[in-house]
């Protein structure tokens, strides 16, 4: 008899892609001026991408998410589970 991990998927609204790239980045420690450095990106860009889910910054969350977290994101449903 085999046994499967199950992995822990789960399907996320855009606009919720904010919250976890902060929640994310607040849990690694860092702060938004040391994200935006490690990044390559100006330090408003993850401002934005955290506190402003309307705006169109999709690729930084996804980047911050996947770099601060053991998360893996695909969308554009945008399924959230464990990275390898």
């Amino acid at each position: 008899m085999h046994r499967f991990a199950m992995r822990s998927v789960r399907y996320v609204e855009e606009k919720e892609l904010a919250a976890l790239a902060k929640k994310h980045r607040l849990a690694s420690g860092m702060t938004k001026a040391a994200v935006a450095k490690d990044i390559g990106v100006k330090p408003p860009s993850v401002h934005h991408a955290e506190e402003s889910p309307q705006l169109p910054y999709t690729k930084l969350r996804r980047r911050m998410i996947e770099k601060y977290s053991n998360m893996k994101v695909t969308g554009p449903l945008f399924r959230i589970e464990p990275s390898d």
